[in-house]
């Protein structure tokens, strides 16, 4: 109680760590709330950040234009359009209300929110997407890198390091000489002359081949930026002006054609006249100059547009955010991509002073080190190209669809945004196909100077050269040490030794290895005990019940209209309940052998229960007569349900097929055979029963069951030649039982024959009603309100629907 009191003034709890931990403890604790968190951090990073940035860049006082603030505060990224007008001085020209209107006040306020924040996203996308490939960056960092590379070259390209160097590579000669490697012996000597030539050379100016105007990163930019041009339809081979038409091109397709569809309805560049006008009224920076522009242009829509600001425009505004958030994915992935290239191959070009300095004299894995410098500054241009290239396909791809859609911009801006994500996904499988061919090259020259018959690897094309391991363009040491400990470790817990030593614990290096013993050791105490184990075992002989229920499901089910069939269901049933089986059993047992239709499984099984369940309540001598008259009272229920659209036609046939189960079950109980008058046709023992039969009644078949038991008659058979006859009542009575049973069964099957006759349904319940009658009767029940089947009504007319309603019924039948 005294911690309880105390928890709440406890300041480590309530320090912001602490609490911060807690909170995300608590959005993280389940599945839906991890779910719920993501959702809205990703809505929060599409629209409401955006918005906010917006906000933040329109805060400022004064008479300011919707985006003016942002366009300031973008002006050096110097992004134009084919037009000549930066990107920074675009704006959303609408109304901004008033006191009379207020709701375009509202409205105005969302939409400058909006276009602020997308202006960002869209300019800042695309001047990446230029600096990058313009490479003005590089110029920031190559006077610091060529000093570091002259600094560490004057530290290390000593004389006595090259000294060294070249006396360890001439050990290297002689010892293969001494072994008879003579080919490996002239490839040695080949690799230090070169390396000897070239060194002087590149360590004169280590990094000039990578940062200089003339340099492999800059050509290869070049030759790409000059395909992607040519793509493009511009043939000039100025890059810095290929970047800028690049730049134009995308500012158009994604900036100033969807900026106008989000303004004004549709394209206005489509006319001379209003191209002009919005264009001057963008460069000058004033909004009602453009109203004015659009006004006197002749655009009449545009200019209805512009003056009723609408909840259409909010809405297109968020689509443009996604697109344009989506563009700026695709504009960092490139940038990325491209700069990373470069700076792998300046830092390749720095460790390649050590190859020349000394390591490349030594043979062995510093003259591969060498080699992967080398061939990473090659590959650079070539990675470069590729980019650039990629990027060329990609705007021409987007300005054709642009440009075919014409005023369907956002229906292209939507199919944009999909093709800017496969671009993502695809230049990252570009950027790792580079990476492998980078891998083979580097493998092969390395292969090749290692000597091509000295080792395994040299004579296999998928070798690795000594030294190149997993070292390849990830940049990250080789593993196999760490896999070769791991290995090591598993051998020694999995030996049998071990677990002797270790007090015989199955891999005793394993957590929880002494328990999963003991765990062990009681499971086979258990079924190492006489009788449990093994095929006679007590375990075994507990589930030998199943193939029994098995059998009788198959049979039954094939001799009653088939496998995975409604009257297969029902009879399998039966059949299981035959030989002891419960519902459950008989769910598995279909399944085995082959009904597929869960639902016709799952009707059969639930309707037995409810004829089951509700046979309890109908007090009959002859259990096997009250399924009868609980399924013919189900079967009713559930036909008119079916009418009143409150059952399935599943239900239905299941209630009509366990029906007919229940009357072939209630029949197998009677017995059959009885001869009456001896054989005689139409006798008096016959004529009695089938009067009876005609109109059954209580008083007939108690004075019938009277003069079998040797008690004088005091009904119909006083005054009769059955008075005194025992014998000829038992046989009346037992022709009695058998026949209606007869026509229960023969009744239900011609119902199932063809279920939308309504006839056929009151004739079966006519028979099943004469049956308890003389149940009840024989047995002495009386009759109430609940346990007597009602019998049908004579002339009863025929209900509306009933043969549409369960003509379904009869085709799931049959």
């Amino acid at each position: 109680m005294n911690n309880w009191k105390a928890e709440p003034c406890d300041q480590v709890l309530w320090q912001m760590p602490a609490m911060l931990r807690r909170f995300r403890d608590r959005l993280l604790a389940s599945r839906p709330r991890r779910w719920a968190t993501r959702i809205l951090l990703g809505l929060f990073l599409l629209f409401v950040c955006p918005i906010l940035l917006g906000a933040v860049a329109s805060a400022e006082t004064g008479t300011r234009t919707t985006g003016s603030s942002v366009g300031s505060a973008l002006g050096w990224t110097h992004v134009k359009d084919s037009s000549g007008v930066e990107l920074s001085s675009y704006m959303f020209a609408t109304d901004h209300g008033s006191v009379l209107h207020p709701g375009n006040a509202a409205v105005s306020l969302v939409l400058g929110l909006e276009f602020a924040g997308w202006k960002i996203l869209v300019t800042t996308a695309i001047w990446l997407i230029g600096y990058a490939l313009s490479f003005q960056w590089l110029n920031i960092v190559s006077k610091p890198l060529e000093g570091v590379a002259h600094s560490l070259t004057g530290q290390i390209a000593t004389p006595i390091m090259l000294v060294t160097a070249a006396t360890i590579g001439a050990f290297f000669v002689a010892w293969f000489v001494t072994r008879g490697f003579y080919a490996k012996a002239t490839m040695q000597v080949v690799t230090m002359v070169g390396v000897a030539i070239l060194g002087p050379i590149f360590l004169a100016e280590p990094l000039a081949d990578v940062l200089s105007s003339d340099g492999l990163l800059a050509e290869g930019r070049d030759l790409g930026i000059s395909v992607a041009a040519g793509l493009n339809g511009n043939g000039t081979a100025d890059p810095s002006h290929s970047v800028a038409t690049m730049q134009a091109t995308l500012t158009d397709n994604f900036a100033r054609r969807p900026l106008q569809v989000w303004n004004y309805g549709h394209v206005v560049d489509e006319q001379p006249a209003c191209k002009s006008a919005w264009s001057a009224g963008m460069s000058a920076g004033n909004e009602d100059r453009v109203k004015n522009g659009i006004s006197s242009c002749g655009d009449r829509v545009a200019k209805e547009s512009v003056d009723n600001p609408n909840f259409e425009q909010i809405a297109t505004g968020l689509l443009l955010l996604l697109a344009g958030t989506v563009l700026l994915a695709f504009g960092a992935v490139l940038a990325i991509k491209v700069v990373r290239a470069a700076l792998d191959t300046i830092y390749h070009g720095l460790m390649s002073i050590f190859g020349f300095a000394a390591g490349g004299f030594v043979y062995g894995p510093t003259q591969t080190f060498l080699v992967r410098n080398m061939v990473d500054g090659v590959i650079a241009a070539a990675r470069m190209t590729a980019f650039t290239i990629f990027l060329g396909v990609y705007v021409l791809i987007l300005g054709d669809l642009f440009r075919l859609a014409g005023d369907q911009v956002m229906v292209v801006f939507v199919i944009g945004a999909i093709v800017m994500i496969i671009a993502i996904l695809q230049l990252k499988k570009l950027s790792k196909s580079l990476d492998k061919g980078n891998e083979w090259v580097a493998n092969r020259f390395a292969l090749a100077i290692q000597g091509s018959g000295g080792g395994r690897a040299s004579g296999s094309g998928g070798g690795t050269a000594l030294g190149m391991g997993t070292m390849g363009a990830g940049h990250s040491m080789s593993k196999m040490p760490m896999l070769a400990a791991l290995g090591a470790v598993s051998t020694i817990s999995n030996s049998p030794a071990t677990e002797w030593l270790w007090g015989r614990t199955r891999s005793p290096l394993r957590p929880f290895s002494r328990m999963e013993r003991q765990s062990q050791l009681a499971q086979w105490g258990f079924w190492s005990s006489r009788g449990v184990g093994g095929p006679r075992g007590y375990y075994a002989q507990s589930y030998l019940h199943r193939p029994l229920f098995e059998m009788a499901a198959r049979e039954a089910a094939e001799a009653n209209g088939g496998i995975n069939t409604v009257r297969g269901a029902a009879a399998a049933m039966q059949a299981v309940a035959d030989v002891g089986g419960k519902s459950t059993d008989a769910w598995v047992a279909m399944d085995v052998v082959g009904f597929r239709d869960e639902r016709i499984r799952y009707n059969a099984i639930r309707s037995w229960e409810i004829v089951d369940g509700n046979t309890k309540d109908w007090t009959l001598a002859n259990t096997h007569l009250g399924h009868v008259v609980a399924g013919v009272q189900r079967v009713q229920d559930s036909s008119l349900r079916l009418i009143a659209g409150n059952s399935a036609p599943g239900e239905v046939a299941a209630d009509l097929a366990n029906l007919q189960a229940a009357a072939f079950r209630y029949r197998r109980s009677v017995p059959a055979g009885v001869t009456l008058d001896g054989g005689v046709a139409n006798g008096p023992e016959e004529q009695f029963v089938s009067a009876y039969l005609a109109a059954p009644t209580s008083e007939a078949i108690l004075d019938l069951q009277r003069v079998a038991s040797g008690v004088a008659p005091t009904g119909p058979l006083l005054g009769t030649v059955f008075e005194n006859d025992h014998l000829a009542a038992r046989r009346m009575m037992g022709a009695i039982g058998s026949r209606q049973a007869d026509l229960v069964l023969n009744s239900v099957n011609d119902v199932l024959a063809n279920p939308t006759d309504q006839q056929l349904l009151r004739v079966a319940r006519g028979h099943i009603s004469d049956a308890t009658i003389t149940d009840q009767a024989l047995s002495g029940a009386k009759r109430t309100s609940t346990n007597t089947p009602t019998p049908p009504a004579q002339n009863s007319p025929q209900r509306p629907g009933w043969a549409r309603a369960l003509d379904p019924v009869g085709q799931a039948l049959n």
